[in-house]
């Protein structure tokens, strides 16, 4: 692995989505896919539950949500519950993601993330002193994988100047049936115009809030993204795109990570996820020389 080559480098600065086949070997996509199925596995569904909609929004009210930044937390969708809250399937079906710390917590994620191969594509980014702002595994289940909304990164993981790259690695075959990723190529020249922000309003319900609006784009500008596992999908934080539902039979697993340069840049202090004092953000560059 050699980071990008001149071509890659130009295909992303003018689309702003750039898939990288077979980044992961085959023992990497089976390592994290056993790794979460023994995470869910341990995890008990009724300590240790939120609930995540891009449509509802209904972590906006939720301190479990809202002190994730450094845990291993567990959000299902919004159908999994019936009217009496137990869950209508088993865990492993109804959970909607993990995170946000999965990148630092897990070995296996740890591993996958502050890789050799992830360094280089950073530098070839420009990046000088990068940081993992979170990490967390999307299921996407067969028939209740919720649609995510079209945004931008930046609405949620902003800094200034923005220099925000997500790594999204599809842990199942993404397929337009299952619910790939659609994008709007270009579409990263815009600025974020909506950000999901703290309000600072402890005790209360609304924790969290939106402010600002999205720019809207026509159906024939979205593209279909569909990619194999194991392939890279990098995201420049301002390029719109978005998921639908997953109304196939077929799961459509991913991991994903967001990295923000810090040299330079400044990490909005009322993003909704922030660092702890006990947990700043990891640096890639410097946890890798430093590993055991």
């Amino acid at each position: 692995m050699s980071g990008l080559t001149k071509d890659q480098l130009e295909k992303f600065e003018k689309d702003g989505i750039l898939i990288i086949e077979d980044f992961l070997c085959l023992e990497e996509v089976t390592s994290i896919r056993n790794e979460i199925h023994k995470i869910v596995e341990n995890m008990d569904p009724v300590k240790d539950r939120g609930v995540f909609s891009t449509t509802t929004c209904q972590q906006a009210s939720d301190t479990y949500f809202l002190e994730s930044g450094d845990k291993i937390r567990y959000f299902f969708e919004a159908d999994a519950f019936n009217e009496d809250g137990e869950l209508q399937l088993d865990k492993h079906s109804s959970l909607n993601k993990i995170g946000h710390a999965l990148h630092t917590l897990n070995p296996i994620f740890r591993k996958i993330s502050f890789s050799q191969k992830v360094q280089l594509i950073s530098r070839c980014l420009g990046l000088r002193d990068p940081a993992i702002v979170q990490g967390m595994y999307i299921f996407k289940n067969p028939g209740i994988g919720g649609e995510v909304t079209p945004h931008q990164d930046g609405t949620f993981l902003y800094n200034e100047p923005l220099r925000l790259f997500g790594f999204w690695f599809p842990i199942d075959d993404a397929t337009e049936e299952n619910g790939c990723l659609w994008y709007v190529p270009g579409s990263h020249v815009q600025p974020v115009t909506r950000r999901f922000l703290r309000t600072g309003q402890v005790g209360t319900d609304q924790l969290l809030e939106y402010r600002g609006e999205d720019k809207q784009f026509p159906d024939d500008a979205w593209v279909c993204a569909p990619v194999k596992k194991g392939s890279l999908v990098l995201i420049h934080g301002q390029v719109y795109h978005k998921s639908e539902r997953n109304t196939s039979s077929k799961p459509r697993h991913a991991y994903t990570f967001h990295i923000i340069e810090t040299e330079g840049s400044h990490y909005a202090s009322k993003n909704w996820l922030q660092p702890s004092t006990q947990s700043p953000l990891p640096k890639l560059y410097f946890h890798t020389r430093n590993q055991k």
